[in-house]
């Protein structure tokens, strides 16, 4: 679904990313690698299959745009390393040559910073301004932004719930764009949503399988 912000023409997939043309740049947020080896640790056997899927879905993303950059805004690993960290790493040695690789800071992002350089990541500690947009993990104040600046960020794991007859309602991830601020749902599997209240005159497009679709 093709959606033009800010004169700048994005792709918004069905994998949960944007693909923001001009810049071949292919954008995403709150991917929680390591957040399956943090329940293992506590005890709960999630497997390892959901962390894999994630990986091989970005993978599929970069076979078919070939950016020339990847920008996650923020919660790339859940917590402490675990052993989730080697599926990264190794997917890093396949793809950080030809990449770069860039990662706002997420309030989860807490182990060094040394271990992202090591495979080459870029680390902004709040946000990266890249015009028209200034990324960020957590939603700035809009009361704050510039008017030259869009603030695309994540964090929320944004969600809306669509009604049916019957008292049938379903909950779909959405990418969300208000005036000021963008919300990206997160790319994770193994990360749940939040509903957010629907503004009147901003634009929501949920996910749904294969599809994006406007609502709002």
């Amino acid at each position: 679904m093709e959606y033009v912000l800010k004169e700048q023409k994005l792709l918004l997939l069905p994998e949960k990313a944007i693909w923001w043309e001009k810049e071949q740049m292919l954008l995403i947020a709150d991917v929680h690698l390591g957040k399956v080896g943090h329940f293992r640790k506590a005890g709960i056997p999630i497997p390892n299959q959901v962390h894999l899927k994630d990986l091989e879905r970005l993978d599929k993303l970069i076979q078919t745009y070939s950016p020339l950059s990847l920008t996650i805004l923020g919660d790339l690993f859940h917590s402490q390393i675990n052993s989730d960290w080697l599926l990264f790493e190794d997917w890093c040695e396949r793809n950080v040559s030809h990449i770069a690789i860039n990662l706002i800071k997420g309030n989860h992002d807490i182990i060094s910073e040394k271990l992202f350089e090591r495979n080459r990541i870029t680390i902004y500690p709040e946000t990266w301004e890249k015009l028209p947009f200034l990324f960020s993990h957590i939603p700035l104040e809009t009361s704050k932004l510039n008017h030259s600046s869009y603030n695309l960020c994540g964090h929320l794991h944004p969600a809306i719930t669509l009604h049916g007859k019957g008292r049938q309602s379903l909950r779909l991830p959405c990418f969300y764009f208000g005036n000021k601020q963008g919300y990206l749902p997160a790319f994770g599997d193994f990360t749940g949503a939040a509903s957010i209240q629907v503004q009147e005159n901003e634009a929501v497009f949920v996910i749904a399988g294969e599809k994006v679709m406007r609502v709002t």
